[in-house]
């Protein structure tokens, strides 16, 4: 090659956030590759939806793509007209559409490609499947036999293919009676709209499919199931601003954290507060915190805190928590604590097993259709990706000592299976959380593309080059509720 080559493998958030930022960061002589298997490049799986109930679970005011201009998604909404006819113009606390961030994305490539010269930046269709080092950096393998030579490759990948639930005899998984890609056009299709629906999962994913199903007509009963059986809190609205201690005095050990959030959330709800506060001021020492954190310690929080901390960190706007209260207070959604024993196909459907939270009580409900909605898989060895796969056998990269992800350094270095710090393969995103844990939020997102785009237009001076610290920006803290009945 005779130029630098920057080949970035996935063109949803995380892809199109590091191409705009190395479009900025490195030298106008270097080739950038962005590299999609999907039909569209921007919006990824996240933004990709086109149902208008699937709202940003982050306010608008919080969404945009550069951490130096805050405001710059809500100044480019409130410049779509059309987009916004028949609603009220979106504010800072507005909760606004996936969609219209997808486009939003959408916008920021097309600009970028029409600004930059035809070629700096390439747009590639195609799935990459492998990757192998040479002496001039890397060879992407893609699928149709097609190969694309770079000096380095970022895994812009996102999160984890989704996973099913262990069972006795997982056969069941073929069935058409289940659906493993709950965002499949075809997910929901099949079933008349008065037959009960199962749903495996209470978090997010589950809220998404039940919005799909409502909006579709569906009347039956929507059964949903999980271990713990807790669905995400929702944003709050106004309360009565209570000041926070500084959160570099915050206890670093996780059972000292805990307790502490804790008392701090009764502090503040008793101030006339609420609960919110107290997680949103994690937020700023989030990634110390898991770095600072053992093994033994991470796998702990994984084990016992992660499911309370998901279900008050990851939260569903108010508009769509209405809906779901309004469904669960009809009766028509049901939730379940439990674990799935198995299937048992029948003549009208299929009856599943399941043993309530603790294992004392064993239970059965019938359903004409069951749909995955885990959410993510969270172990990267598991991943049904084949580059993941290719990477790992290769020894080119190796997973993190608790499997969520690639093992990288602070900066998105991967580590190869000997250890050894790669100097042309690296990571954003989701790939990341051995290192930065909390990787999946776009404020989080967006920093840690413009730190790796700064790393790597420094590589490509290698007399600049320097493993970087990550610095994350301090997100504006959310708007404050009250505290629920159940907390951690």
């Amino acid at each position: 090659m005779d130029r630098p080559t920057i080949a970035i493998i996935g063109a949803g958030f995380s892809g199109t956030m590091l191409c705009l930022h190395l479009l900025r960061e490195t030298a106008p002589t270097t080739r950038i590759l962005l590299i999609e298997r999907g039909a569209t490049f921007g919006p990824g799986q996240a933004y990709g939806t086109d149902h208008a109930s699937h709202l940003l679970n982050v306010p608008a005011g919080r969404m945009s793509a550069f951490p130096d201009q805050p405001l710059h998604f809500l100044t480019w909404l409130q410049d779509q007209p059309t987009e916004h006819a028949r609603a009220p113009t979106p504010t800072a606390t507005s909760f606004v559409p996936r969609s219209l961030y997808g486009a939003y994305l959408r916008d920021l490539l097309a600009e970028a490609t029409r600004s930059a010269p035809s070629d700096r930046l390439e747009s590639v269709s195609g799935k990459v499947v492998a990757i192998t080092r040479d002496t001039a950096g890397v060879t992407l393998h893609l699928d149709q036999d097609r190969s694309l030579p770079a000096t380095m490759a970022v895994l812009a990948t996102g999160n984890n293919p989704l996973t099913t639930v262990p069972v006795a005899d997982p056969d069941f998984y073929d069935n058409p009676l289940y659906r493993h890609d709950p965002w499949s056009p075809t997910a929901l299709s099949g079933v008349p709209h008065d037959r009960p629906i199962l749903l495996i999962g209470t978090g997010l994913t589950m809220v998404d499919t039940v919005l799909r199903l409502l909006d579709a007509g569906h009347t039956g009963p929507i059964h949903a199931l999980s271990r713990r059986g807790k669905l995400p809190h929702t944003h709050a609205t106004a309360a009565v601003a209570v000041p926070m201690p500084d959160p570099a005095g915050f206890p670093r050990n996780p059972a000292a954290l805990l307790r502490f959030v804790r008392a701090e959330a009764e502090r503040i709800t008793g101030a006339g507060g609420s609960w919110h506060a107290a997680i949103d001021a994690l937020r700023p020492i989030t990634q110390a915190l898991w770095q600072g954190w053992s093994v033994p310690e991470r796998r702990r929080f994984l084990a016992h805190i992660r499911p309370m901390w998901d279900i008050h960190r990851h939260r569903m706007a108010p508009a769509v928590a209405e809906r779901i209260g309004a469904a669960r207070a009809s009766g028509q959604l049901r939730i379940h604590a439990g674990r799935i024993e198995g299937f048992s196909p029948a003549e009208d459907g299929v009856d599943i097993t399941w043993r309530s939270n603790g294992g004392s009580q064993r239970a059965q409900l019938r359903a004409e259709l069951v749909v995955n909605c885990t959410g993510p898989g969270s172990d990267i060895t598991r991943s049904a990706d084949p580059l993941h796969q290719a990477l790992l056998a290769g020894g080119l990269a190796r997973p993190d000592a608790l499997r969520l992800g690639f093992d990288v350094t602070p900066t998105g270095a991967l580590r190869g299976a000997d250890g050894a710090v790669s100097a042309c393969l690296f990571g954003v995103g989701p790939v990341c959380r051995s290192a930065l844990w909390e990787i999946t939020a776009v404020p989080d997102i967006r920093q840690h593309c413009q730190q790796l785009a700064r790393h790597l237009a420094a590589m490509t001076r290698p007399s600049e080059a320097d493993d970087m610290p990550i610095r994350y920006e301090v997100p504006a803290q959310a708007a404050m509720g009250k505290i629920p009945a159940l907390w951690f």
